[in-house]
């Protein structure tokens, strides 16, 4: 039944995406305008960041279309959620899904189920891209540790979009999870330069943010093939933050729909 439920919101969600055809293919094609655009100025000042690149193999391009791919899952997972609701509330049909049998926190993460699996769509175009057009070297990529990284990333993003959502949920607007961690991990996440040119102060603060980790681990994964055990003080900490977030996330959710079925505002918006 959970299995059904969850393909019931993939298929519409995809029927939905699908039908704005024109949007969908756009997407796709940002991708590689995207690409190029960080490639062309990787051949222009590639080299001066070299130095700060060694841990990573020494590459630039590389570096940063890790960092830009996988932060997809770090945007998905802050809008996804709350977009949901939003979109929920708009319809008026949210009070009628809460109402039904299946939890709220089950429903929560299957209507966000599509846009993950776009995500994943989308970080394989930047992937592939970089590997056959601009020939990215992951040939020792230890693609097991990679895909356990992903899973420990998409929880800790998910419960920060959760979060994000049950915000929506009771403000409506003015989501401050969203706007912090968007801004924070743009600026201390290491997405399009790695920490170590950061002052060393701020340097401290990007290890409160799950996405150093992330991209930490992803990279050294993909770009030079680490194993498990090289990336365990990574994997360690993409682990305690989900093991702290995701019931934290999910409590946060559960109180936010308790208190707007108190205040009557569930479709409001």
């Amino acid at each position: 039944m959970i299995t059904k439920k969850a393909l019931t919101f993939i298929k519409r969600d995809f029927i939905i995406a699908t039908s704005y055809r024109f949007a969908f293919l756009l997407q796709l094609f940002g991708i590689f305008f995207s690409v190029l655009t960080f490639y062309f100025l990787d051949k222009m000042f590639g080299t001066a960041a070299v130095p700060y690149l060694e841990p990573y193999g020494g590459d630039y391009f590389s570096f940063v279309l890790i960092g830009i791919a996988f932060s997809t899952y770090l945007t998905t997972g802050l809008r996804s959620f709350s977009g949901s609701i939003r979109n929920e509330q708009m319809m008026g049909t949210l009070e009628a899904m809460l109402a039904t049998p299946t939890k709220a926190s089950v429903l929560i993460l299957f209507s966000s189920l599509w846009d993950f699996i776009f995500a994943s769509i989308q970080v394989l175009a930047y992937l592939l891209i970089g590997v056959f057009l601009f020939a990215v070297d992951m040939g020792n990529a230890n693609i097991f540790a990679a895909i356990l990284v992903l899973i420990l990333t998409i929880i800790c993003f998910s419960s920060l979009g959760i979060i994000s959502a049950s915000f929506i949920m009771v403000l409506k607007r003015g989501d401050p999870i969203n706007w912090a961690f968007s801004a924070l991990s743009g600026l201390l996440g290491g997405v399009l330069y790695p920490i170590s040119v950061l002052p060393q102060w701020l340097q401290y603060f990007s290890y409160f943010l799950p996405i150093t980790y992330a991209l930490n681990a992803m990279r050294h994964a993909l770009l030079q093939g680490y194993s498990l055990e090289a990336l365990a003080p990574d994997i360690i900490a993409l682990l305690l933050f989900s093991i702290v977030m995701l019931p934290l996330s999910i409590m946060a959710f559960k109180f936010a729909v308790r208190r707007a079925k108190v205040d009557g505002s569930l479709t409001q918006y």
